[in-house]
C-alpha cells in the first residue's frame, strides 16, 4: 500500500499549475513502461505522452519510468497517485 502524501503538503511544496515529477519503478515486463504513460495521459485525458525518461536495472528486471505531467492542482496529483499504486508489477512508487 503506498501512502499519499496530503494536499496540505502537496499545496506547501508546490505552486500549482505545475510539471509534478513522478518517478514509477516496477518489473520490466508486460509493457510496464507504456501502462505507466497511459495511465497518466488518460487520468489528465491528455492527447499526446507526458515527458517520460526510463532507465532500465543493470539485469533488465526492473524499470525506472520518471514522467513530469503538467498538473492543475494537488486533487491531481493525488488521482495519478492513486491510479498508479494499483498497477500491475509496480515496485515502488515515488
Amino acid at each position: 500500500m503506498v501512502q499519499l502524501p496530503s494536499v496540505e503538503l502537496l499545496e506547501s511544496r508546490h505552486a500549482f499549475p505545475c510539471h509534478f515529477t513522478f518517478k514509477v519503478i516496477g518489473a520490466a515486463q508486460d509493457n510496464f513502461t507504456a501502462r505507466v504513460v497511459a495511465c497518466v495521459r488518460d487520468e489528465l485525458r491528455m492527447e499526446i505522452d507526458p515527458p517520460f525518461t526510463i532507465k532500465n536495472t543493470e539485469h533488465g528486471r526492473h524499470v525506472s519510468v520518471t514522467i513530469e505531467p503538467m498538473c492543475e492542482s494537488s486533487q491531481q496529483v493525488l488521482a495519478i497517485y492513486s491510479r498508479l499504486s494499483g498497477m500491475d508489477g509496480l515496485v515502488m512508487l515515488l
